[in-house]
């Protein structure tokens, strides 16, 4: 399959069946609002590291976790018991986003997080769409992820950890959450052994669109966004 160039300010993509094996679908265009939101509705996102062109991807098979799928080790319960941890909705987005690229670089992995990237999703969170779940110790953030959300489905982007379990309790957060408010996909990308073990299962890119599809049917933008922005959860 060809590898398809995108066209700037034009926020459309080719089907994501025509995905190369390795899941690349195009390259270039840009990070724009319109552009992300269309793609997520499409089940393409965007990965590429810095010094890279933009490179859009929708692999098969893709990694989801149903929310009520969550498996939780005995270890993990037990932390959740102690409440080790205190959670939070959206209080440190653009803390969050900038540890998941701090902690890659630190360990000497590249990261897609660039500051254009950053740039980009920060935008998404100030219109509603992105959302940051956070994991504290004494005041401290220690754990977190983000990603977008659109209807019933939420495209998980990056996580960290500074902590033991931190980033683990971060995800039950959001698991907990997306069950009480509706969320009945959570796409995971690509495969992990950590998120295999709590749960997420790879499904072809076949059933992922049509899961997709279904999931997404609210209305894409809305002028009251997801009521994410309380300030402490209970795990």
């Amino acid at each position: 399959m060809p590898v398809f160039q995108l066209i700037e300010g034009l926020p459309v993509f080719p089907a994501p069946e025509y995905a190369q094996l390795n899941g690349l679908l195009a390259i270039g265009g840009d990070l724009s609002e319109a552009r992300l939101l269309e793609a997520y509705r499409q089940g393409i996102f965007p990965w590429y590291e810095e010094g890279q062109p933009l490179l859009w991807w929708s692999p098969n098979p893709r990694l989801v976790l149903y929310p009520e799928e969550l498996r939780i080790s005995r270890s993990l319960k037990k932390t959740l018991r102690k409440g080790v941890f205190e959670a939070s909705i959206n209080t440190a987005f653009e803390e969050v986003i900038q540890a998941c690229a701090e902690v890659r670089v630190n360990s000497g992995e590249g990261t897609w997080i660039t500051g254009e990237m950053q740039d980009a999703y920060l935008k998404l969170h100030q219109s509603g769409y992105a959302h940051s779940f956070e994991s504290w110790h004494e005041g401290e953030l220690v754990g977190g992820l983000y990603g977008v959300r659109i209807g019933g489905c939420f495209f998980g982007e990056s996580m960290f950890s500074r902590r033991s379990d931190s980033s683990k309790c971060a995800l039950v957060a959001l698991a907990g959450y997306a069950e009480a408010g509706g969320i009945r996909m959570i796409d995971c990308q690509m495969h992990t052994g950590h998120l295999v073990r709590m749960g997420a299962r790879e499904i072809s890119r076949k059933a992922f669109l049509s899961q997709l599809r279904k999931h997404i049917r609210k209305p894409l933008h809305s002028s009251s966004p997801p009521p994410l922005s309380q300030p402490a959860l209970a795990y």
